[in-house]
């Protein structure tokens, strides 16, 4: 019903002289351009967002990005563009319509489910720190968007993308295949114009997968830059939101306005007082004599030769814009994914009781979900069952020395040894291809992630940007640059150094 209500609004809108302008591809900065020149109301950029989710995500091709539309989104926009004309723009997103990914709690009308039927009803009290910073900063929060049903960390064999409550979402480069996960619908929805700007979030890989996968850029802060109160988890020390857009610029841009230090979460205590303007000092010679180490040991390393030749392609750029390479730089990785899967089996368990404890959930227990999905088994779990949610639920309490041991063989350990090679060689960065091309889906067999390296950043902790690199056949794929703890300015300004060298970001011809 709020969908047709908004339907119809549009509707007059167009009837009233609404906006027949098109803004795909607009940058934030040109959007705001338009503002401060009086020629773009906030209203107006709201409801062609809105009309174009209408005929493109839920008819047409059918993405199935958005999994829900914020029903005060036209309202919301129509007193900032009051405020404008009144005091002018009240931050870096007054007026931008931005996506969140459905795990990401907010006070109002719509729902935080992370895709599943077990908590559809779900409204929760109050906004995530993050959300807060968004909306002091002016942001229009449009809508929620799909992802992989509990960010992915449910079943040993899901399908990327798909949740109980949105279905399937589709890849817009080729809609037979995946949009990875699992913030595959802030992807798509950035990648496709649903949105200008959206946030997805991350243990490992599901910001950069999906960027990478759909074309676009997506950052993975350092732990603790973003808040993560008010957002459902997998588990704490890998758990972080970040930014996805079309470009860097805008990217940096969102991601000032999300940080913040937040005393319900204390990793975000070790995050710096004040907040980095991430845009300042973006120049096309921002990889002059940065020094940039090459991973050769990502997950699928010479698995194919496609990706190999891209890659190579785009350490051939930044020698040409001046950077020092050192090829390769070996990590030692042993152990570090065993452990992983153990401390988030440990954590899955504690964290999420407690959100669903504190955020007044229609469920209270990891247990309780467990005995829900398997009551409902046939509208929750018709491909793939719950076999990582049943494995963290026979764990124990985070005291137990099976979990202390974990969490010092995977973060702490991969922390040490990222540093030391770094420390090494003086590197300013690590890089490495972010992704292959997209698979086909298939809810029979799962998933197929050919190649990747998020471990590097997701366990350790550290920063990761990942900017498109480049295509095969019509697929994008990524390069990752990953650096020490905090570095996100100096990662921001040679991934859009980067950027800007290839231009390798195409639409999706829809």
């Amino acid at each position: 019903m709020q969908r047709l209500l908004l339907i119809l609004l549009l509707g007059f809108l167009g009837a009233c002289g609404g906006s027949s302008r098109d803004f795909e591809e607009t940058s934030i900065a040109e959007l705001h351009d338009q503002m401060q020149r009086g020629e773009l109301r906030a209203e107006e950029l709201t409801a062609w967002y809105l009309g174009r989710i209408d005929t493109i995500d839920d008819a047409g091709v059918a993405l199935n990005a958005i999994i829900e539309v914020n029903p005060d989104a036209l309202a919301i926009a129509r007193s900032l563009d009051a405020e404008w004309r009144l005091s002018g723009p009240r931050g870096p997103l007054h007026g931008i319509p931005v996506v969140l990914k459905a795990n990401i709690d907010t006070a109002d009308r719509m729902h935080t489910h992370a895709g599943s039927l077990a908590l559809a009803s779900h409204q929760p009290p109050r906004d995530a720190f993050l959300v807060s910073r968004l909306r002091d900063s002016g942001a229009v929060i449009l809508g929620k968007a799909n992802l992989s049903e509990w960010a992915n960390f449910r079943s040993t064999r899901s399908s990327s993308g798909w949740s109980s409550i949105g279905g399937q979402t589709r890849n817009p480069y080729d809609t037979a295949r995946n949009p990875c996960g699992s913030s595959s619908g802030s992807a798509v929805a950035v990648a496709a114009n649903l949105t200008a700007v959206a946030v997805g979030t991350e243990t490992d890989g599901s910001v950069l997968c999906p960027a990478g996968v759909n074309g676009i850029v997506g950052i993975k802060p350092t732990l603790g830059l973003v808040s993560r109160s008010g957002i459902i988890p997998i588990a704490h020390s890998q758990d972080t939101a970040g930014p996805m857009a079309r470009t860097v610029r805008d990217a940096a841009i969102l991601l000032s306005a999300m940080t913040g230090i937040d005393a319900a979460d204390p990793a975000s205590m070790a995050a710096p007082e004040t907040v980095p303007d991430y845009t300042a000092n973006l120049a096309a010679d921002g990889l002059q004599d940065r020094r940039i180490g090459v991973l050769r040991t990502y997950t699928g390393a010479g698995s194919n030769p496609q990706v190999e030749a891209l890659f190579e392609d785009s350490i051939a750029v930044l020698r040409e814009q001046g950077a020092e390479i050192t090829d390769p730089v070996e990590i030692d990785t042993s152990g570090i994914g065993a452990a992983e899967l153990e401390v988030l089996y440990y954590e899955f368990k504690a964290d999420l009781n407690r959100y669903l404890e504190q955020s007044d959930a229609p469920l209270g227990s990891l247990a309780a979900i467990i005995r829900f999905n398997e009551a409902n088994a046939e509208t929750v779990m018709p491909f793939f069952g719950q076999e990582h949610m049943l494995a963290a639920e026979d764990k124990g309490p985070l005291t137990e020395p099976g979990y202390q041991e974990a969490l010092e063989a995977s973060g702490a350990a991969l922390r040490d040894r990222l540093t030391a090679v770094m420390d090494e060689h003086g590197l300013d960065a690590l890089i490495a291809p972010t992704n292959g091309p997209a698979w086909m889906t298939d809810h029979v067999n799962g998933d197929n992630f050919e190649v990747g390296s998020s471990s590097f950043a997701a366990v350790s902790g550290f920063p990761n940007v990942t900017v498109p690199a480049g295509f095969i056949a019509g697929l994008p794929v990524g390069m990752s640059f990953i650096g020490r703890a905090f570095t996100e300015k100096a990662l921001i300004e040679m991934a859009y150094a980067f950027e800007q060298a290839t231009l390798a970001r195409r639409p999706p011809e829809l």
